[in-house]
């Protein structure tokens, strides 16, 4: 079994920054693709990001390319997403989630594990 846990999240101002951290007890993150997704009010939950279960390759959403990024470091079992320049329609509940292999997916119904997850509230 595979359980994560996001941080990280909070109030920030427009144009304002903030990193998200999802760590995993359980099985090693070096055998997982993890994603992150973000869920707003009465909206659909939404792909933001993926990498590889080695980091070597990752992957973002148009809306957020160039101003966020995932990392991650295997030995410490901990995925990033660095958010930069944040708008007040980056608000909503954001997830991390799992899948075991490497998956280049960005449907949410491809994750088997996923966090509580993290709110960022966005002001303008």
């Amino acid at each position: 079994q595979v359980q994560l846990v996001e941080s990280g999240g909070g109030l920030v101002q427009a144009g304002g920054s903030l990193r998200l951290s999802c760590t995993t007890s359980g099985r090693p993150f070096s055998s997982y693709t993890v994603g992150w997704f973000r869920q707003a009010p009465g909206k659909e939950r939404e792909f933001v990001a993926y990498i590889s279960p080695s980091g070597g390759t990752t992957y973002a959403a148009d809306s957020v390319q160039g101003r966020f990024t995932i990392s991650k470091d295997n030995a410490k079992n901990t995925v990033w997403l660095q958010m930069n320049s944040l708008k007040p329609e980056d608000t909503a509940v954001y997830y991390c989630a799992a899948k075991n292999g490497w998956y280049s997916y960005r449907s949410p119904k491809n994750y088997d594990y996923w966090g509580q997850g993290t709110q960022v509230t966005v002001s303008s």
